[in-house]
């Protein structure tokens, strides 16, 4: 092939030498010995040296005796051995992707989820629960109820999650309506409409829109689960319309021990039930469906305007008995209130549609926004933060952002508040919408929120208790200077037949004044979060030892503190005794779920020890 270039030659020496290295351990040309790995063994070991027995001599002895045994026999060794590890590993591995599946994938229709996590819409109560079921259909209702019966096992049944206090969490086991959420029938003749409990508030509205029908009155957001909205006896305002329960003329509830049952409420015979039950807290049965009383769709002319306490204390009762709808909005450490007042639509042909208020223009939001813009931006200077983007905030996102940069310091939610007395002031106007567009109202991010009703005279005969306690109450934040944000939102209703709501009363003419105290949270700071939350309970706790016994205040059964304990759960305890029938619902509970399933750990240990009729 003809004579090698010296490269090739020098490429062939070396590849030579690298062949006699490995072979003998020797580097030709290099007058040194190499020791091997392997040859390691023929040196003189550390215990030889000191004349000591080998410590290692049964490990050495196995090696040596397996390598002196034939391929067959190693081959059956390394099998009984290798297989069951290799069989171990992939078990593990297995297992270990079916934890991670699991944990990732959503759940299916109807099925249970184990260890799971709830938190309500403020992120003020959490609860990891055993079980959380979803039935899809009043069949699987039965089963799980008559189940958790039999295994006196725990079913709490929950709602949307919206209760400030978590009323419907239990760490014993849950049950959600969510996946029962049908609209199953419209009445137009009768004006009414049954649907499932877990259908939502916005749900049923877009539903009866087609029908020309509506619900009679609303709270201020429209995402409640109907069953949950019931029964808590959620309201909304109108002196003379009544919490939400008073709209229901039937429900099905499906109980441990008394099986599915139907109430109505025009069967003379079941009414006292029916009353009973309708404010149940979902520890009487499990409400399913319900069919409520309707009315015609209407627009309302809402007018907004800012006033003082000296000239609604002298317009109050007129404005009471004038407007359909009615709402106070005080803003504390100012003399400022805000009132939203609202009727229905006049037609055309009516003689006052002529002298009905006409929907105005609104100023822009640069103008009616500019008092609070301006001071986020004076106040983010002043707390060195980043500023955030203004563009599209409301009134209401503009005050958490604000609040945020320094939320317990009294001067500055006395600027935010003033700021915001006057956006209020560039906000007056009147507009014209449908009642759910128009009985919303933006509440403002996460929060701790306390509520109470109490009565106030008669739709006709007014008492004026309802101004006396937002007097005194305003009286006290300042004395005991309370970092107290706006607004203190004051609405009206009329009363509730069902002994278990806040506004009960057996005189339908009965007024009642609900009132609530607010703070607000931000959504990723919980260093502040625990600090808001404990001077809102310095804030409630001073209210309730000031004003509530004087006016006989009840608290909203969503933002009441079920699981308070020690003194402060004691006056809880002792006020709900003083308030309600608490022995009877106690006697009809024991008929409908006598191995108490259905309550919270918490709400059993305050509805006990009470004897009923």
């Amino acid at each position: 092939s003809g004579p090698r270039s010296p490269q090739m030659q020098r490429t062939s020496a070396i590849r030579a030498r690298l062949r006699a290295f490995v072979i003998n351990g020797r580097w030709h040309g290099s007058g040194s010995k190499r020791t091997l790995m392997w040859q390691t063994r023929k040196m003189p070991q550390m215990h030889e040296l000191l004349d000591r027995e080998d410590p290692y001599s049964y490990y050495r002895g196995q090696s040596e005796a397996f390598a002196n045994i034939t391929n067959q026999e190693k081959a059956k060794k390394t099998t009984l051995i290798g297989v069951p590890l290799i069989g171990i590993a992939a078990l593990a591995y297995k297992w270990y992707l079916e934890a991670q599946e699991a944990e990732g994938k959503e759940p299916e229709e109807g099925e249970a989820l184990k260890r799971h996590t709830l938190t309500n819409w403020s992120g003020t109560q959490h609860v990891t629960t055993k079980t959380l079921h979803q039935p899809q259909t009043l069949l699987e209702l039965e089963q799980l109820v008559a189940t958790s019966h039999a295994n006196r096992t725990k079913l709490r049944v929950t709602g949307a999650g919206l209760s400030p206090n978590g009323i419907s969490f239990e760490r014993g086991g849950m049950v959600s309506l969510a996946l029962m959420d049908q609209v199953l029938h419209v009445d137009t003749w009768n004006k009414r409409v049954t649907v499932q409990a877990g259908a939502r508030v916005s749900q049923v509205l877009e539903a009866l829109r087609p029908h020309g029908l509506t619900l009679e009155n609303l709270a201020s957001i429209n995402e409640q689960q109907l069953g949950g909205f019931v029964q808590v006896s959620a309201h909304g305002t109108g002196a003379t319309i009544p919490p939400v329960d008073n709209q229901l003329v039937s429900m099905k509830l499906v109980t441990p021990g008394m099986g599915t049952i139907v109430l109505n409420r025009d069967d003379p015979e079941q009414r006292k039930i029916f009353d009973m039950c309708k404010v149940g807290l979902g520890m009487q049965g499990i409400v399913a469906e319900v069919t409520l009383q309707c009315v015609p769709a209407h627009q309302l002319v809402e007018r907004t305007w800012v006033s003082d306490m000296d000239t609604i204390s002298r317009q109050h009762e007129n404005l009471l008995r004038a407007n359909r709808h009615l709402r106070y909005m005080w803003i504390p450490y100012t003399d400022k209130v805000v009132v939203v007042a609202s009727n229905k639509k006049k037609p055309w042909y009516h003689p006052g549609f002529l002298s009905e208020p006409k929907p105005s223009t609104p100023l822009s939001d640069d103008v009616r926004l500019a008092p609070m813009r301006d001071l986020l931006v004076a106040a983010a200077a002043e707390k060195k933060k980043t500023m955030v983007d203004m563009e599209g905030l409301s009134l209401a996102a503009l005050r958490d952002e604000l609040l945020q940069l320094d939320p317990l310091s009294v001067a500055h939610v006395r600027r935010v508040n003033a700021a915001e007395a006057a956006c209020w002031a560039m906000s007056e106007g009147v507009r014209v919408d449908w009642t759910d567009r128009v009985l919303g109202f933006e509440c403002g991010g996460q929060q701790w929120v306390s509520e109470v009703a109490f009565p106030a005279g008669f739709v006709d005969r007014p008492s004026f208790s309802d101004l006396s306690y937002t007097k005194e109450l305003l009286k006290l934040i300042e004395v005991n200077n309370i970092p107290a944000p706006a607004p203190l939102e004051q609405r009206w209703s009329s009363s509730s037949s069902s002994p278990m709501s806040p506004a009960s009363s057996t005189d339908p003419t009965h007024l009642f004044s609900w009132l609530g105290i607010i703070m607000y949270l931000p959504p990723d700071d919980e260093k502040k979060r625990t600090l808001i939350a404990n001077a809102f309970q310095h804030y409630k706790k001073t209210c309730a030892e000031v004003l509530w016994e004087k006016y006989g205040c009840s608290e909203h059964w969503a933002k009441i503190d079920v699981r308070a304990t020690g003194g402060w759960g004691e006056k809880i305890k002792s006020r709900i005794r003083a308030r309600y029938p608490i022995g009877d619902f106690n006697v009809l509970r024991a008929r409908t779920d006598p191995n108490n399933i259905l309550a919270s750990e918490a709400l059993t240990k305050m509805f006990s020890n009470s004897q009923g009729a």
